[in-house]
Order: structure tokens, then C-alpha cells, then sequence
């Protein structure tokens, strides 16, 4: 009980859509109470009926209101389930409609963070599993216990009324399914479909990252090996599968034996209570066949208690999925003029958990239409001070301004403020046409071909059978390292953001490549904001100042005249590059 006030005491998720939607959870509520109320309402009056006809065989007016309540319940109780059905169906359609809008919207506000706290594998998770284990909670957990409770409720108030002594033997026999064995089935078997789902989520996290990096285990020669590590996981889940379908067998034997003893209890009571004329023992069988129906409900109480512990922790991961972006933004306000400069203003930071700074005292101004070129060895902090500068980071001290607005409360702007070229630029397994209209979705054609034009990739593109609706396949397979790059560079063009971040992106091209492509990028992009992030020094005139980071510190600052002329280490750096 502790842990369920916990799971929804800062519930984001499951209790306001109850609250939205209360008065169809009420009506589906109502229908499942009326699907089983019919059923054990028919077997209640044919056990009265055919005890009736069995003594008064020779006329059918004896019976003729039992057999039109036959007629009235046998189709009552399908009419009922329908309904029920339909409604219950179209409560969680609605309610997870709503799940999956939130949780998009959730993670495109901060993909990058997500992206850097949860693997590849667990968002997907999250955006499959846990989005449907919430919707089975209703289906599985919150509906049948709801509606066996009712029926245990009516069962045990409908004796009482009779005989208060049967009533108190009714309600210990039936509490033994509807509460005892749903706590005794969330300790014991919902332990195990619990840590069903857990190895299943790592199994899914596990094998999504290893298919990412195939062709990696394909080179190296162990792909068998690749295959033998999913081997495990998938003989661990099949044990707990049958280790469940086992204990469900033996729990529903136990029901049933339970079932069989509270009719026993009804039909000796009802002899006793009704065995006084023939007329009267008409009842025991009403009373004996009444109960029946009521197995299936009671039956599911239990195996939906023990999923409860899938469902608790699948609406942990999403509340804080939830908390962990929205903690992250303050208040956002517009920009509201054009950008003038871009200030670091005596900033530290660490990553959480660690107490080594990354980034010490840093100061830096860069203002509209300067090139910066942000230089160093691998780990001195470059990529921070990136995660910085657009939000994704935020100092430990000192601040990051645009135009004197911190840059945490401009995270609505980011794609008004900031384009980025990275070392991989993402090609979706779309068009080309598609891929470069992501830069600016309102563009029209002639806009798209007119960037694609601008890169220099008119002439390949339109060279191929389908043109600009060539598909690009997964990860823009179907291009060069240095085509995709161009791409890119198409897009951003067409998003036209005032400041422009360049992460290394040719890192992995040959220095022909490198030299046409930087060329082509600070021509394209000669009025914006460039922030440039490099190992090393090729196209370095390009820029207006250079930064070196070495330990979290700028440790040379100037333009790359003044560099090459005072700086002896620049200067040895800037002639190696160039092969001299």
C-alpha cells in the first residue's frame, strides 16, 4: 500500500487521465458489474427454473416468468459485454492517445538530454513497453479487480440479507480469492513477472545497441559471438514464462477448489434454509448455480495484482522521464530582436557526481557574424562547452547569455537560434527532398533545390532516376560521407539560424574532401554566427579568433595571424597540419 501512494502521490500519468475521463470509467465500471451480474442473474433463475419444470411438468404457466427471464438475461449479459467491451476500448484508446502525445512531446522538448541520459534501447522502450504496460493497467488490473470487488461486495451484502452467520463464511471463503491470494500472487509471481520485464527491457536496451554497432561485430569476425550473447537473455525469459504459466495453473486449480467449497457451503445452507417444502427447494439450485460465473472475474483479480509491479515500474520510468525534462527548463521567454552576441561569462562546470571541474573560468564573446574556432586535444572539454552554449548543459557557476538572456530560458527559440553540423549527420530513411526540407518544414520545392544547389549536389542529384524522391535509405546509406555532409549543410541553409555549430563534421572525410567542404561551408555561411569545434588546424583562416582549450582553460586567444606570428606552439601545430 506504501508503494502505491508513493507510485501516484507526484503522478503525472495515470490519475489525471482517471480524473478526465471519470464519469466512461464509471459507465465501464457499471457494464462490467452488469456483464457478470447477468450471468450469475441466468444461472440464479435457471437453477430455479429447471427445478420448477422438473416438479410441474404438466403446465408451462408455472414457469413462464422464468423462462422470460431466461430469455431477458441470456441476452442481457452479451448486450452488457459488448458494450462493456466497446467502451473500455474506446476509455483506453483516449486515454493513450493523450499517453503518447504527452510522451512525444515530452521527449522532443529535450531529445539531447534524453538522448545522453537514456540509451537508444530504453527510449524505445519507453515509447513501446511502458506506454502499453500503462494501457493493460486498465485493461488487466484496474477494471477486473474493480468489478470483482463489486461483485464480492454483492455477493456477500445479497447472503447477509438472508443470513449474517453465511455471509461471514461467504465473504472469509471468497476473501481468500479476491485478497488474500492477490497479495500472495504480487509477492510471489509478480516477483518473477517483474524480473521477466526487467530482463526483457535489458534484452531490448542490450540488442538494440549491438544492432547498432553490427557491422562492427561483423568485421571484427565474432559474429557468432553476437549471437551467442542473445541466447541468454532469451532462455532466461522462456524459464520465467513457463515458471508463470505453472503458477497460474495451480492458482487457478486453488479458485476453483475455493469455488467448489463456497457452493458447497450455499447448497448445504439453501437445504437447510429452503428444504422445508418442495416448493421452496427450488431455491438451492438458484442459489448453488448463481455462483459460477463469478470464477472468471475473481480468477482475473489475481493474475492482475501480479502485474502490478510491471505497471508501477513502467509509470516510474515515464513520470521521471517527465520530471527529469521539465525540471530542466525554467521559465522560457522570446528572444525579441535580432541576435547580437553570444557572451560565456565565468563559467565552471562538472558533471554531476564528479568533482573535477570540465570547464574552469571560461569568458567568451562571440558577436553576430564572427567565426570562432574552438581548438584542442580530445577530453579538454570542447563538446562541453557545445552542450553549454545550446542548453543542453547548464554551468555550475557563472552564466551563458544571447543578447543578455540566459541561454536555459531561450530552449523554445533553439531551432530559431542554433543549426548544427556534426560529425554524423542524421539522413532519415526518407526522400532527399524530405531529408532537406527537415531544415525548414514550410519550404517549398524550389527553395529545397535551390539549397541542394547551393551545396553543389544539383548535378549528382538530378543525375539519378528519382531525383530530389531518391531514397536516401537508413542513415543515408546511400550517399558518401562527404554527400551526407553536403545534405546537411542543404539543411541548414534552409533553417537559416543566426548561429551556426560546426562539431568536427569532417572528421571522417579525406583532406581533398575536408578542404572542399570547409571551403564550401564558410562561403554558404558567410553572414552567420560560426562556432567551429576542430582537432586540428586545416581551414583555420576561415576564422576570426582561435581559442585553444587545454584543461578547461583557453590557453592561446587571438586571430590566426596573430598566432602564427607570436605563438611559437600555434605555430609549429598550424605548420604540421599543412604537412610542412
Amino acid at each position: 500500500m506504501k508503494n502505491l501512494r508513493s507510485t501516484f502521490k507526484n503522478d503525472n500519468w495515470v490519475m489525471p487521465y482517471l480524473r478526465k475521463y471519470k464519469a466512461l470509467l464509471a459507465l465501464v465500471l457499471f457494464l462490467g458489474f452488469m456483464t457478470f451480474f447477468s450471468a450469475g442473474a441466468l444461472m440464479f433463475n435457471s437453477g430455479f427454473l429447471i427445478s420448477e419444470a422438473a416438479r410441474r411438468p404438466d403446465s408451462i404457466i408455472y414457469i413462464y416468468v422464468p423462462v422470460v427471464l431466461a430469455r431477458a438475461f441470456g441476452i442481457a449479459r452479451p448486450s452488457f459485454r459488448y458494450a462493456e467491451r466497446l467502451t473500455s476500448h474506446n476509455w483506453v484508446l483516449k486515454i493513450v492517445s493523450d499517453f503518447r502525445k504527452k510522451l512525444y512531446q515530452t521527449v522532443e522538448k529535450r531529445a539531447t538530454t534524453i538522448q545522453r541520459s537514456h540509451q537508444t534501447g530504453d527510449i524505445l522502450s519507453i515509447l513501446a513497453d511502458d506506454i502499453e504496460h500503462i494501457e493493460n493497467l486498465y485493461l488487466r488490473t484496474v477494471f477486473p479487480i474493480v468489478i470483482g470487488w463489486l461483485l464480492y461486495l454483492f455477493i456477500v451484502i445479497g447472503i447477509g440479507v438472508l443470513n449474517w452467520q453465511v455471509a461471514i463464511l461467504m465473504a472469509i471463503l471468497l476473501g481468500v480469492i479476491v485478497i488474500l491470494l492477490p497479495l500472495l500472487s504480487v509477492v510471489t509471481n509478480g516477483a518473477r513477472e517483474f524480473k521477466q520485464h526487467q530482463v526483457q527491457h535489458e534484452f531490448y536496451t542490450n540488442l538494440t545497441d549491438q544492432v547498432l554497432g553490427l557491422s562492427d561485430w561483423k568485421i571484427s569476425g565474432r559474429y557468432d559471438d553476437f549471437l551467442k550473447m542473445q541466447q541468454a537473455p532469451i532462455e532466461e525469459i522462456a524459464t520465467l514464462r513457463r515458471q508463470d504459466h505453472y503458477y497460474q495453473w495451480w492458482r487457478g486449480l486453488f479458485v476453483q477448489f475455493i469455488i467448489f467449497l463456497a457452493v458447497l457451503v450455499l447448497t448445504v445452507w439453501t437445504g437447510i434454509q429452503f428444504g422445508a417444502t418442495k416448493g421452496q427447494a427450488n431455491w438451492v439450485a438458484a442459489f448453488a448455480l448463481a455462483l459460477f460465473p463469478a470464477v472468471d472475474p475473481f480468477l482475473s483479480i489475481s493474475q492482475a495484482a501480479s502485474e502490478w509491479p510491471i505497471y508501477k515500474r513502467s509509470i516510474d520510468r515515464v513520470n521521471e522521464l517527465d520530471r527529469s525534462v521539465e525540471k530542466q527548463l525554467p521559465e522560457q521567454v522570446e528572444l525579441g530582436s535580432v541576435f547580437e552576441t553570444l557572451n560565456v561569462d565565468d563559467v565552471d562546470f562538472h558533471y554531476q557526481g564528479a568533482d573535477e571541474m570540465v570547464l574552469k573560468k571560461l569568458t567568451l564573446e562571440v558577436k553576430q557574424g564572427e567565426k570562432l574556432a574552438l581548438l584542442g586535444p580530445s577530453g579538454t572539454g570542447k563538446s562541453t562547452l557545445l552542450k553549454l552554449l545550446v542548453g543542453d548543459e547548464t554551468p555550475t557557476s557563472g552564466e551563458i547569455t544571447i543578447n543578455g538572456i540566459p541561454v536555459a530560458k531561450l530552449q523554445h527559440e533553439r531551432a530559431n537560434l542554433f543549426g548544427v553540423l556534426d560529425q554524423k549527420p542524421y539522413l532519415f530513411d526518407t526522400t532527399v527532398m524530405n531529408n532537406v526540407r527537415l531544415g525548414n518544414p514550410s519550404a517549398t520545392d524550389d527553395e529545397v533545390k535551390q539549397a541542394i544547389a547551393a551545396v553543389g549536389l544539383q548535378e549528382l542529384i538530378e543525375s539519378l532516376p528519382d531525383q530530389y524522391d531518391t531514397e536516401v535509405k537508413e542513415a543515408g546509406q546511400r550517399f558518401s560521407g562527404g554527400e551526407r555532409q553536403r545534405l546537411s549543410l542543404a539543411r541548414l541553409l534552409l533553417q537559416d539560424a543566426p548561429i551556426i555549430i560546426l562539431d568536427e563534421p569532417t572528421v571522417s572525410l579525406d583532406p581533398i574532401t575536408e578542404k572542399q567542404l570547409l571551403d564550401q561551408v564558410f562561403t554558404l555561411l558567410k553572414d552567420k554566427t560560426i562556432i567551429w569545434v576542430t582537432h586540428h588546424l586545416a581551414g583555420v583562416a576561415h576564422v576570426d579568433q582561435v581559442r585553444f582549450l587545454e584543461a578547461g582553460k583557453f590557453e592561446m586567444v587571438g586571430t590566426p595571424k596573430e598566432l602564427y606570428m607570436n605563438n611559437e606552439h600555434f605555430r609549429k601545430l598550424y605548420d604540421l597540419d599543412r604537412g610542412e
